[in-house]
């Protein structure tokens, strides 16, 4: 009896992990940090390769595709501090297999209290992207997710 039971659910088991076999994730992953001394704000963001490279119709292996990353980030973040709108910039991005890594500033940060994001980044071109942003900022760290229909949050410090 209880082996036709492990029988059983060891196959249950095997049919639910074959059944997401194709199942295509949308994500992006942010990690925001506060630098005391330079009084910036740090974005590093990892993206998914080919996903990336479908939404700026650019192969990642060649020269013009960080231009290409700098526009589209450009184009789908903006940051508010304290009410007022910030400048980011732009400092690189690194393709590795899978991942694109993108790294963007925004500096002479003041004091914050309030910060409002709008992360829009694939949810355009996949309506089931989720992008999550973890912001630490002195000591304190916000989580906050963005997804189409919410592609604009606020944060209180």
């Amino acid at each position: 009896m209880k082996k036709s039971i492990f029988i059983l659910s060891l196959g249950v088991l095997l049919l639910s992990l074959f059944s997401f076999k194709d199942f295509d994730f949308f994500s992006s992953m942010t990690k925001v940090d506060y630098i005391d001394g330079s009084k910036t704000l740090k974005f590093t963001t990892k993206l998914n390769t080919t996903h990336i490279s479908q939404a700026v119709r650019i192969d990642p292996n060649t020269a013009a595709f960080e231009a290409e990353l700098k526009k589209y980030i450009n184009n789908n973040v903006d940051i508010s501090i304290n009410g007022n709108p910030k400048n980011l910039t732009f400092t690189g991005s690194q393709v590795n297999g899978e991942s694109v890594w993108i790294y963007y500033e925004i500096s002479n940060v003041p004091e914050i209290s309030k910060l409002r994001i709008r992360n829009n980044i694939l949810i355009s071109q996949f309506p089931k992207q989720v992008n999550i942003m973890n912001i630490t900022y002195k000591g304190i760290l916000k989580t906050v997710n963005f997804q189409k229909g919410k592609e604009t949050s606020e944060i209180d410090f």
